[in-house]
């Protein structure tokens, strides 16, 4: 009897821990939280049980292009030799979805590092990962202070269906086109006219590279043409952010093409256009 209450209690005690995990209550310190609660589970248990546990049923990973996050570690072993920190996140001003970037390490004899970028969306209470892919960098050298900045307002339209959410979502995909074919006319300059003074850019082998003022240089220093194909969009219900991913060609001066996978995060301005706040380029197979 006694060997049986204490199993009970075990159940109950796993069940509470797991009704509060991950819990949103539409500000970034409850995302940063549930990050930190991925990254435990992930050290704890492994690769399999974290995403399993922290993935939506719709999310997505790129291993190294994208897979549904739960049908691809349901046929992995655990591992443990991966751990991250956030850095830098926010979340809407809807509450529905937030993202966080940051650090990581993968573990060995001969450490690899990276920065990583993981989108979440709050269902039912609780955040649940939608996107998460990652770009290797050397060891960081540059030091960087948290930066987690809190909603400025709350604003959730009561009645919004799927039809209006797919126009909202046409608003981005027509920005992006209209980036791409300014990129074709104009050339790599024409990517001031889309990125927000702070904007940061992950790209393989650098560390962030933070502010449109270092992102166009360093853009013009290496590539003479680029292109995106986008995938897919998705914005926020509050209207403040949104986020697109796909492929992306690039064709770097020194006469070379390379295939990336790319996501790029969007925040709306106070004229109603739409900026780039933080892109990522991660290496894509073909």
């Amino acid at each position: 009897m006694m060997m049986n209450k204490f199993f009970y209690t075990l159940i109950a005690a796993a069940f509470t821990v797991s009704a509060y995990a991950q819990k949103s209550d539409g500000s970034t310190k409850s995302l940063i939280k549930a990050e930190k609660e991925f990254a435990d589970s992930f050290a704890k248990h492994g690769s399999k049980t974290a995403y399993t546990s922290f993935a939506a049923a719709d999310g997505l990973v790129f291993r190294p292009n994208p897979v549904n996050a739960k049908t691809f570690y349901s046929a992995q072993p655990e591992s443990k030799d991966v751990s991250w920190t956030p850095v830098y996140a926010r979340v809407s001003r809807s509450g529905d979805w937030g993202f966080t970037t940051g650090p990581y390490t993968i573990g060995g004899d001969k450490p690899a590092y990276g920065q990583y970028l993981t989108v979440w969306k709050a269902k039912d209470g609780k955040w649940e990962l939608a996107l998460d892919l990652g770009t290797s960098t050397n060891k960081p050298l540059n030091k960087v202070s948290p930066e987690y900045i809190e909603p400025k307002d709350f604003y959730k339209p009561k009645f919004l269906n799927d039809k209006q959410r797919a126009a909202a979502a046409d608003i981005i995909a027509t920005t992006e086109k209209t980036l791409n074919a300014s990129l074709k006319s104009y050339g790599i300059a024409a990517f001031g006219g889309f990125l927000n003074p702070d904007a940061r850019l992950l790209f393989p082998g650098y560390e962030p590279i933070v502010g449109k003022d270092k992102i166009l240089p360093f853009f013009n220093s290496m590539i003479s043409k680029v292109s995106f194909k986008t995938t897919k969009v998705d914005k926020a219900d509050g209207g403040d952010l949104a986020y697109t991913y796909g492929v992306a060609t690039v064709d770097y001066k020194a006469e070379l093409r390379e295939s990336f996978n790319y996501v790029f995060i969007y925040e709306r301005q106070a004229d109603h256009n739409w900026n780039i706040i933080l892109q990522v380029f991660a290496p894509a197979e073909r």
